[in-house]
């Protein structure tokens, strides 16, 4: 193509016949296609381009003079002359940076929180919430998680166990701690979220372990 056609900064209008060694100086023209998987890398013969699917989570924005011209904000430069500040502005997606952690934090059985972002950093689960043992030792590491720092759901419902253990797994809290048959010997199923095994300790070694996530 010898000419082409451009717009012409105006709605609504173009211009024909450009030209671009004469109208347009800095134009690089050459030969230009849609890169695909598998093209050869420009700088080396190794090389190999690969796409990836990914999320963005946060971006930024150059807004340049238009704003701080409304809004007369300005600074005096190095020569005391006043000048616009040239702008910017930046934005971080909550409910993105949970799909990007999640897409790489879950497996079959659902979340897996890392405990840096984690809603709550324990579960405690109760066997039977209808077991006074139980529910005091339950509501004991509780306390004493809070009293620590430590952030603790507690599941006091009267659902059955299975219930209450898969839908420990969907929430994905990072470590569970159930209270169960052992209770009255001062014993507790401890099981971190990403690990497929639970082990049995005893009540300040369950304290310890979670205090030191």
């Amino acid at each position: 193509m010898t000419a082409g056609i451009a717009g012409a900064n105006e709605k609504d209008y173009h211009l024909g016949g450009m030209r671009p060694s004469v109208h347009m100086t800095n134009a690089q023209t050459g030969d230009y296609r849609n890169a695909v998987a598998g093209d050869g890398c420009p700088r080396c013969e190794q090389g190999r381009l690969t796409f990836h699917r990914g999320i963005e989570v946060g971006h930024v924005f150059k807004l340049g003079t238009k704003y701080s011209e409304a809004m007369n904000a300005k600074f005096l430069n190095a020569s005391g002359t006043e000048q616009p500040f040239i702008m910017g502005c930046y934005g971080i997606g909550v409910s993105r940076m949970l799909s990007a952690i999640l897409e790489q934090h879950s497996d079959g059985n659902g979340i897996m929180w890392p405990a840096s972002v984690a809603p709550y950093h324990v579960h405690v689960v109760p066997v039977s919430v209808k077991d006074q043992t139980q529910m005091d030792l339950a509501e004991h590491i509780a306390a004493r998680l809070q009293e620590a720092g430590v952030e603790v759901l507690l599941d006091d419902r009267t659902e059955r166990p299975g219930v209450k253990f898969k839908d420990s797994d969907l929430i994905g809290i990072p470590l569970r701690i159930v209270v169960g048959k052992h209770a009255s010997e001062g014993r507790v199923e401890l099981k971190f979220r990403k690990e497929a095994e639970a082990r049995t300790v005893d009540l300040e070694e369950a304290i310890s372990i979670a205090c030191d996530m």
